[in-house]
């Protein structure tokens, strides 16, 4: 028998199988110049010492760090104390970020699952309406927003003209109007792997609870989200990461007093008074945090499965 069959179903012999790591170098290349380069160079710029007029000087220090987590006076040499200014913008995006992402979950799941329930001839054209928001660039659509939500913009004239309100909203320049840009800008990205996941699942096991006369908010608890958890789970972490280093909505939304840890970041790179080193480990603490709760997630995961 020409080439056999190896345990578990496998044939013993693979056309690519000496090709198949020259196969990946393409994207490992593209992996390597586009991701892996640039966190790189933010680690190693996050450990040198600030150039007056922007840029860095090739110096090992741990100041830009320091400067992160400690409040040392004007000219540096009081005793060192918590710098709370960065820890709170970092705590303000982190439940920004969270509120976003269950807001998301809250609409988007009810969504999808509304849309992986229709007539398979007509879930392409919802599919198709949930995406035409990226057909418009994200400065644009946030912009938008802010227009939607100043204080003479629509959603005022609205509210005033059916007497539902005396005098216009103050939402621009508030964490509400950072709220609902994030959760605008990012509601798709829980839509459409939960969707995924829901067109996935066997509703047959859903028949077979009402036979056994489950309520429905039992069979959706007990049945169906443990079945749709991976795109539960893939749409969280859609939205909470980029919504933990979004900039433009904080930017164009919240204004100063809204400051989230994504414009902290831009703010260091700007012009001549930028301080790169910092901007830098600001990022590297981002990111570390993001990973941290990645493989939060991850473990949690393995433990679901290998107690299930």
């Amino acid at each position: 028998m020409a080439g056999g069959a190896a345990p578990g179903g496998s044939t013993a012999s693979d056309t690519y199988a000496r090709a198949r790591h020259w196969l990946l170098m393409p994207s490992w290349a593209v992996l390597g110049v586009f991701v892996l380069a640039p966190v790189c160079v933010m680690v190693i710029y996050s450990f040198l010492t600030k150039e007056f007029r922007g840029g860095v000087i090739w110096d090992p220090t741990l100041a830009a760090y320091d400067q992160f987590f400690f409040d040392r006076g004007l000219f540096g040499d009081s005793d060192p104390k918590l710098q709370w200014t960065y820890i709170t913008i970092f705590w303000r995006s982190i439940w920004q970020a969270g509120l976003a992402t269950i807001l998301s979950l809250l609409i988007g799941f009810p969504t999808a699952y509304y849309i992986a329930t229709r007539p398979a001839k007509t879930r392409a054209l919802w599919v198709f309406l949930i995406t035409i928001p990226y057909w418009v660039n994200l400065l644009i659509r946030t912009v938008s927003m802010k227009f939607l939500l100043r204080d003479e913009g629509p959603l005022n004239d609205f509210l005033l003209n059916i007497g539902l309100i005396t005098e216009p909203l103050q939402i621009i320049n508030t964490n509400l109007a950072v709220q609902l840009g994030l959760f605008y800008s990012y509601l798709p990205f829980m839509v459409l792997p939960i969707y995924a996941a829901v067109e996935r699942y066997n509703f047959s096991m859903s028949e077979a609870a009402a036979d056994l006369y489950a309520t429905k908010w039992t069979t959706l608890r007990r049945i169906v989200l443990p079945a749709v958890r991976p795109g539960v789970i893939a749409g969280c972490i859609l939205v909470f990461v980029p919504s933990l280093g979004a900039f433009l909505a904080p930017d164009l939304l919240g204004g100063a007093k809204n400051f989230m840890i994504g414009s902290l970041i831009e703010e260091q790179f700007k012009g001549n008074a930028g301080n790169w080193p910092f901007g830098a480990a600001a990022s590297m603490i981002l990111l570390s945090m993001v990973l941290i709760l990645l493989m939060i997630f991850a473990h949690q995961q393995r433990r679901a499965e290998a107690s299930a």
